[in-house]
């Protein structure tokens, strides 16, 4: 019997093409100081943060209020008084712009494994070419320690909007005023939180902070306010 043919050589392993694009989906974001022409942005953000808040009874601003007490030209410098800071997104890397000389854009990108489905693209459009859109903001200004004896800023509002939350985005926005605050020498940075928004203290707790149980809010507004204006003693 005749001898079997050996069997033959394994076929080389097929080349693939290189691979070009990163594995997943790349976002990338960028914090800015905003300007008078981001207010419709800024007033969107302030009702949808309003209605997670359960708090659209009490929402009133306007664009035209917000574009006269934030920007206002004879307010102080930017982190002297109000200041907005704005989350964008975009599918591609952002341009170097500088839309002012007293904040220069943090930039950052992240990579994941889905696409984010943004139901409100148009709505949000920013006014960058590459599709980006507006994600979040943050508002904050000065306020005072006297037992440090340093000043501070005080964060009003944080708002990262529902599709772009739980992704690093919020906390890009809070170190940004913390940064901020490290670089100006200033004592400390305070904001608020809602008792039921467990999420968001135990994000808050996890960046370092610490909510202060002992405190209490208490607020003067509305027609209580208005009857100081009043009072004998302050029509003089």
């Amino acid at each position: 019997m005749a001898a079997a043919a050996p069997p033959p050589p394994p076929s080389p392993a097929p080349t693939l093409p290189p691979q070009n694009n990163p594995i997943g989906h790349p976002l990338f974001a960028r914090i800015r100081l905003a300007t008078k022409s981001d207010v419709p942005h800024i007033h969107k953000l302030i009702h949808q943060m309003a209605v997670f808040e359960r708090l659209t009874h009490l929402f009133s601003a306007t664009e035209s209020s917000l574009s006269s007490t934030l920007f206002d030209n004879n307010l102080s410098p930017p982190f002297h008084s109000f200041t907005v800071l704005l989350l964008e997104t975009s599918p591609t890397p952002f341009p170097q712009t500088h839309y002012s000389t007293s904040f220069t854009p943090i930039t950052k990108s992240f990579t994941f494994d889905l696409p984010i489905a943004d139901p409100e693209p148009d709505l949000f459009k920013s006014a960058e070419n590459n599709g980006a859109v507006v994600a979040g903001f943050v508002l904050f200004f000065p306020n005072y320690s006297t037992f440090l004896a340093k000043p501070g800023f005080y964060i009003e509002d944080l708002f990262v909007r529902e599709c772009y939350r739980r992704r690093g985005l919020g906390k890009m926005l809070l170190s940004a005023v913390a940064a901020l605050a490290a670089k100006l020498g200033y004592g400390r940075v305070e904001w608020v939180v809602l008792d039921w928004n467990v999420n968001a203290i135990r994000f808050y707790e996890e960046m370092g902070a610490q909510v202060l149980q002992e405190w209490r809010i208490c607020r003067l507004t509305g027609e209580n306010l208005q009857a100081y204006a009043r009072m004998p003693d302050y029509n003089n």
